[in-house]
């Protein structure tokens, strides 16, 4: 299968220059390396979601601490995003991208609620995981073949990378890889193929079996 160029991508293009706008705008507030200012603009904060803000478990996907957060995650954005794209579809790239955010941000406020924590880490390690699923159900295919190994092997490297790093999330990309593996279950990808009915059923239920518990374990 060709890869397809940018101009098929709107997803990912539109996340990527809307992010670099909100930077710009963090910038004008007062820095995005301010926490205040991130907490004003919705950075993930434990004790404000505890009282009810619970749009902050997807609104720091927009928000990044640093020039160079920003570029990495756009890059990287760049990158997954347009396979994601052509193997599922537009809007199943929308699902898959909030739905991961939102379990990465849920997980790191549960076992990490002293943090403050932004970025789109969460949802583009939900984006590889999405690609994982991809090389379970259609490991006959060369091309998703190939590249989920490649894929895996980036996901194995930067977790391992992040127990070593101070002021990374590794919660919170861990969350955002379990949420984008088993969501790609649920939407499918016709593009490529179908996807077992029970296995979209399994996943589901993990979801949501999931989602009970840390919600269970936020309050």
């Amino acid at each position: 299968m060709r890869t397809q160029g940018l101009r098929l991508a709107p997803v990912t293009l539109t996340l990527i220059i809307f992010q670099v706008l909100v930077y710009c705008w963090l910038v004008y507030a007062g820095g995005s390396t301010n926490t205040v200012t991130l907490l004003n603009m919705g950075a993930r904060s434990t004790p404000l979601i505890r009282e009810g803000e619970w749009w902050r478990l997807v609104s720091p996907v927009f928000l990044h601490v640093g020039l160079s957060h920003l570029v990495v995650n756009s890059v990287t954005l760049l990158y997954i995003g347009r396979y994601i794209e052509e193997f599922f579809g537009h809007w199943r790239m929308v699902v898959i991208y909030f739905i991961s955010a939102f379990f990465g941000n849920l997980t790191s406020a549960v076992f990490m609620p002293s943090t403050v924590s932004a970025g789109a880490s969460t949802a583009i390690f939900g984006l590889f995981g999405a690609f994982l699923m991809l090389g379970v159900c259609f490991h006959h295919n060369v091309i998703v073949r190939v590249l989920s190994h490649t894929f895996l092997l980036f996901v194995i490297i930067n977790i391992v990378m992040d127990f070593f790093l101070s002021g990374v999330d590794l919660v919170g990309h861990i969350g955002g890889l379990f949420g984008g593996f088993f969501i790609a279950f649920m939407v499918g990808a016709p593009m490529l193929g179908t996807v077992d009915y029970l296995k979209r059923l399994l996943s589901g239920a993990i979801l949501t079996v999931g989602l009970v518990i840390l919600t269970l374990e936020l309050k």
